[in-house]
């Protein structure tokens, strides 16, 4: 029973994943791997818990590869601005 408890809790917090931050999805993780390296954690629930860990973290790193795309399209922006045009910075 708590197994099915916590797959579902790992369903909700996948389907909660477009309305999460990345702070959060990062906290997420960060009890995850908690949970992991605690050794206390039945076989089914690790497994569940590996799971939505890897999910999470693939959505941190398209959050992440998206940020920097903004950083770096701003970066060049600026120095083209510098260079006297006038283009605004789309965020």
């Amino acid at each position: 029973m708590e197994v099915w408890r916590q797959l579902s809790n790992g369903l909700r917090h996948m389907a909660d994943k477009e309305q999460t931050t990345f702070e959060a999805k990062v906290g997420r993780l960060e009890a995850i791997v908690a949970d992991l390296e605690s050794g206390n954690v039945e076989l089914d629930k690790a497994v569940a818990l590996f799971k939505e860990g890897k999910a999470l973290s693939r959505e941190c790193e398209e959050l992440l590869k998206g940020a920097q795309e903004q950083i770096d399209h701003a970066m060049d922006v600026t120095a083209k601005n510098a260079e006297g045009t006038d283009e605004e910075v789309p965020f």
